[in-house]
């Protein structure tokens, strides 16, 4: 459907997949009002259900990971293009996993070592909900254990 004069006849002016083949990007032309315009179709794998913490099960849904990550990185130098494309990675090995049924704990392990390879700050920032730090001291130790790793680790990407 047009976005511009909602008419439902369009005509497909080019397609384009991922790189991993999880989207296809067609640039579309409404045949009513000529205007173009993009749309991205999701490939949509098996049904992921999530076990919180709590034992309750709900569907999978990737815009809480995005919006957890959004969160975490407040106003750091982290591009929207980054943050999609850590969520397409996590989702991508959520998918892999031999099990549909995903524990919460599973995805937010993988959130926590994804935005770590990012932005170390956003990393602390999801780190102090994720871990339930209580107090300064969990946040020192933290940051501690970053500042401990090898070097290559913590090196700014410029």
């Amino acid at each position: 459907m047009c976005p511009y004069c909602s008419h439902s006849d369009g005509s497909v002016i080019d397609s384009r997949e991922s790189p991993d083949a999880a989207e296809t990007r067609r640039r579309r032309e409404c045949l009513k009002c000529g205007k173009r315009f993009t749309t991205k179709e999701r490939v949509v794998g098996l049904d992921i259900t999530v076990i919180k913490k709590n034992g309750s099960k709900e569907a999978f849904d990737r815009k809480k990971i995005l919006k957890g990550i959004n969160n975490s990185c407040g106003k750091r130098p982290v591009t929207t293009e980054q943050k999609e494309s850590l969520v397409d990675r996590i989702e991508e090995k959520i998918r892999n996993l031999s099990s549909t049924e995903v524990p919460s704990t599973t995805i937010g392990d993988l959130v926590i070592k994804e935005l770590k390879k990012v932005d170390t700050i956003a990393y602390i920032r999801f780190a102090a909900l994720y871990k339930e730090f209580k107090d300064l001291e969990d946040v020192e130790k933290e940051v501690r254990e970053l500042l401990e790793r090898p070097a290559k680790n913590n090196k700014k990407k410029r």
